[in-house]
């Protein structure tokens, strides 16, 4: 089974149909994404649909669960974008999206931890820096869980470690945001340092799990132009350097 494993999308169609094209020259036998796939100031309805169209298994990331549950008030500039273009259609989608899949024994994919979509799983924070996660961090975010194959996005930071169990753990970093300020669990920012579409392929093998973590360039300067159109200069900034201003 080979698979592409893609996450963190953020309405950035641009590169998503760049990460898609190179997805079909890899030859997998399906693609799945973890979530995070619509909120920010880009093309939220032409990236649903076009997800929709593809029919790839999709998870809802915290994002999705905001946009659904959260009023004007709270979602924030991102997500209240995100569901003013949204039609009925589309919204049922999201609901009919869950955070944790197990796609096979072997498989599990969450958008965050298998219990909680907005914490991190291969990385942690302190001082206001994101950090690669100790082994005891991550083994307590594993918790029971024993599929020999865990995927998990919401950092943005394409990642690819063995527990201290040996399952293989991936993050395949970001399609489409490359950087961003966060508040949680404490203010700080993540820059990847690349303005590149980033994603990974997974093949098993009979020693184990082969990853590639793959980086995809694209047209960012058309995505960068539109959030600026759309008044969010920092994503501008986030979508040309893959660093915050």
């Amino acid at each position: 089974m080979k698979l592409a494993i893609v996450s963190d999308i953020h309405g950035n169609l641009a590169a998503l149909e760049a990460v898609a094209a190179d997805i079909r020259r890899q030859g997998v036998d399906q693609t799945v994404n973890l979530g995070d796939s619509l909120s920010g100031p880009l093309l939220p309805l032409e990236t649903a649909q076009f997800l929709m169209a593809e029919g790839w298994l999709s998870l809802a990331g915290n994002h999705e669960r905001q946009i659904l549950t959260q009023g004007p008030e709270l979602r924030g500039a991102s997500d209240n974008y995100a569901h003013s273009q949204l039609t009925p259609k589309e919204l049922d989608w999201l609901r009919s999206l869950s955070h944790c899949v197990r796609l096979s024994a072997d498989v599990l994919l969450c958008h965050g931890t298998p219990s909680n979509d907005g914490e991190y799983l291969l990385d942690s924070v302190s001082h206001g820096a994101i950090h690669a996660a100790s082994a005891e961090e991550i083994q307590a975010r594993i918790g029971a869980e024993s599929a020999s194959l865990m995927a998990c996005g919401h950092s943005h930071i394409a990642r690819s470690l063995r527990s201290r169990g040996g399952q293989c753990l991936v993050n395949p970093g970001s399609v489409g945001l490359p950087a961003y300020n966060d508040v949680y669990p404490v203010p700080h920012a993540v820059e990847t340092g690349s303005p590149d579409a980033c994603y990974a392929t997974v093949e098993s093998s009979g020693a184990g799990w082969i990853v590639s973590l793959r980086s995809v360039p694209y047209d960012f300067k058309s995505m960068a132009l539109l959030a600026r159109a759309r008044g969010r200069l920092e994503w501008e900034h986030a979508l040309r350097t893959g660093y915050v201003p």
